[in-house]
């Protein structure tokens, strides 16, 4: 029987899904997709699918990828959908299908126990506070136990503990074969599960820091694999723009200088001056970072010439000098140390590594490139690729490769939100899909009937200072009527933080009965806040308002009752003076097109798209949508923003708005 055959059985409305999936039903996309996924993996080729919400995305490209027999690459954005396509989905999926699959899961690094650097934690004297002992505590109880050494497997650890760094390792301190814990390492082990596996899941992360690096075991894995899923494809530019430039930055620095005293003073102390060598690699950090002088937390400084805006070239390149020496004297140091034990072999590559880098950034910064400079508590020197679309041509799809193992190779790429036109060219022109066979796939829900869109006309400009504290009030107030089942989304983290302490306030002012909590992103780890806020008004609890930005507008699911009003602060235009939106723009400028239509519009109508898709995640939702910035209605790119939101109906006036909160409130 054909692929296509068995993907059209397997959607029929008594087929093995409707005993796989809860509540399954015969959907006409779900099984339009499907039925392309399938007719790619046929033929070969590259298919890029906008999925709207609910559509079941996840079954039309696991289904046809399971029955086609052939070996399969998953790969998400986040770790979330990672665990969840491992653990959940795909495990129902084969016992439904019948299939004897073996399944694997692949993470970075940083995603599991060290076992080696665990046993350096413990004889750590500098441990970062006195709770760090308990976590540690836990951390090793529970590695006696753990067969994967999955840190997301260990129940209550803070995600932002500052023990995690000194409990995983990296590439740059990883001993390889030479370490004493390289027989039971975990991470060999997971890697050695994916090899042998038939569906291995990724994330975007491992997968483009492979490709740079060629370090993780996926350069091996990649040849013997025909089909290729991207979930979360909206997040592959960005992702990749990462890991295919360079940095060096004052931390790994300062770590590599920590990691190379422990090891000098324990292993081979007298045999070099390490006090002297680390004060140098130090020193230079401590350089770079004063050259760069009082800035404001989280600036980003241009470097287009030969030192980064406003900074002294001189000062500059004798702190980059100066930085580059330390490394090298270091680098000649350990390797007299080679043969007394593995961490100095470690040490010395690492030091040649920075050195290298440190003279990289010396030189002046490559076409189709951009740099800047991260400005905190820690400096960070940052050389980024426009994009991926060189890369993902000649080194993901290897479309002038010749290998026979390369000819024929299935690639899917999806997501719910992938442009705001019919060929999806915010997605493809910066990914290289240019080819590609694009479909989109329309959202099932009725959003007329179950959702409304809200803008209000008498409302400060986005500019106003006043702006953030009206976006307080109407959050509140409606959180206020509906018992909490509200999320802010705001653009910034200043208009964050302002937001969530003006709703606070307005909730302080009413009786202890009437009082919701409010919750606000980076008070709680992520995992904390968004299980919270699903549990809502449950077992005698208040309601709940959260305040979030940045990855709360994509990925954060809470159907149900739970959520019914989405209130965002501002149209979510890329800032203007980032450097890397900054010479897209100049590309884009240069080539005669607007910077503005092709390139800060799409990016503005796809975050506005991924906000707005948090309120209906079920048939049976019904939600608000609130946008509080009037450029939607009163300019003429709104009409591009609006056409690019689902078809909600629209709330025309304040009393409309509240009518609607009260029908909502039952």
């Amino acid at each position: 029987m054909s692929l296509d055959q068995l993907v059209r059985d397997a959607f029929a409305q008594d087929g093995v899904l409707s005993h796989a999936a809860e509540q399954f039903r015969e959907r006409e996309g779900q099984t339009q997709m499907a039925l392309a996924v399938a007719r790619t993996i046929d033929q070969g080729g590259v298919l890029v699918v906008e999925a709207g919400t609910g559509v079941g995305k996840t079954f039309s490209y696991l289904v046809p990828a399971l029955l086609s027999g052939e070996r399969v690459l998953l790969s998400t954005a986040t770790k979330t959908l990672q665990d969840q396509l491992f653990g959940r989905d795909l495990p129902r999926l084969v016992e439904a299908l019948g299939l004897p699959m073996r399944t694997a899961l692949l993470k970075g690094r940083a995603s599991y126990l060290c076992l080696h650097r665990l046993d350096l934690a413990r004889h750590d004297p500098s441990l970062p506070e006195r709770g760090s002992v308990r976590t540690l505590a836990k951390i090793e109880q529970w590695s006696k136990a753990t067969r994967t050494g999955d840190l997301a497997e260990l129940p209550g650890l803070d995600e932002r503990s500052p023990l995690i760094p000194l409990v995983t390792s990296t590439r740059e301190n990883c001993l390889g074969a030479q370490c004493p814990q390289f027989k039971p390492c975990h991470v060999n082990l997971a890697r050695r599960e994916a090899m042998a596996a038939d569906v291995v899941v990724i994330n975007h992360h491992l997968f483009f820091a492979d490709l740079a690096v060629r370090e993780s075991g996926m350069a091996e894995l990649l040849p013997t694999v025909r089909v290729v899923v991207f979930d979360e494809a909206h997040q592959l530019n960005e992702t990749g723009v990462q890991f295919l430039g360079a940095q060096l930055g004052s931390g790994q620095a300062l770590d590599f200088a920590r990691d190379m005293l422990a090891a000098g003073l324990q292993q081979a102390r007298g045999l070099a001056d390490w006090q002297q060598l680390v004060g140098a690699v130090e020193r230079g950090a401590r350089e770079l970072r004063l050259a760069v002088g009082k800035q404001w937390p989280g600036a980003k400084l241009r470097w287009a010439s030969a030192s980064p805006e406003g900074v002294p070239v001189d000062e500059w390149q004798a702190a980059l000098d100066a930085l580059q020496q330390a490394f090298e004297h270091a680098a000649q140091a350990l390797d007299t140390m080679s043969e007394l034990s593995p961490d100095f072999v470690r040490l010395h590559e690492r030091a040649e590594q920075l050195a290298e880098r440190a003279t990289r950034f010396a030189r002046a910064c490559p076409a189709e490139s951009v740099r800047w400079v991260d400005v905190g508590t820690q400096l960070r020197l940052v050389e980024s690729p426009l994009d991926i679309a060189e890369a993902v041509r000649t080194r993901v799809l290897k479309a002038d490769a010749s290998d026979p193992r390369e000819q024929g190779r299935a690639w899917v790429f999806t997501s719910a939100t992938l442009g705001d036109d019919p060929k999806l060219r915010w997605f493809t022109e910066p990914c290289g899909l240019d080819d590609a066979e694009v479909l989109r796939v329309q959202s099932p829900f009725d959003y007329a009937l179950q959702a409304a869109l809200y803008v209000p006309r008498a409302f400060p400009k986005p500019n106003d200072p006043a702006h953030s504290a009206q976006v307080a009030q109407l959050a509140a107030r409606g959180a206020g009527v509906l018992g909490g089942r509200t999320l802010v989304l705001t653009t910034t983290l200043r208009a964050l933080r302002t937001i969530g302490d003006a709703i606070r306030q307005q909730f302080e002012r009413l009786d202890a009965g009437r009082r919701l909590e409010v919750l606000v992103q980076g008070e709680l780890p992520k995992r904390v806040l968004m299980d919270r806020f699903r549990e809502g008004a449950a077992d005698g609890r208040a309601g709940c308002v959260l305040v979030a930005s940045a990855s709360f507008w994509e990925g954060f699911d809470a159907p149900g009752d739970a959520l019914q009003l989405v209130v965002i602060d501002k149209l979510p235009f890329p800032p203007p003076n980032d450097p890397l939106v900054e010479a897209r723009s100049q590309r884009l400028e240069s080539q005669g097109r607007s910077a503005f239509g092709d390139y800060s519009l799409p990016e503005a109508a796809v975050a506005l798209k991924q906000g707005a898709g948090r309120l209906i995640r079920r048939e049976t939702d019904k939600g608000i949508l609130v946008i509080c910035d009037t450029r939607l209605v009163s300019m003429g790119y709104g009409r591009r923003l609006l056409a690019a939101l689902p078809p909600m109906r629209r709330l025309d006036s304040e009393d409309a708005f509240d009518a609607a909160l009260l029908e909502l409130a039952g």
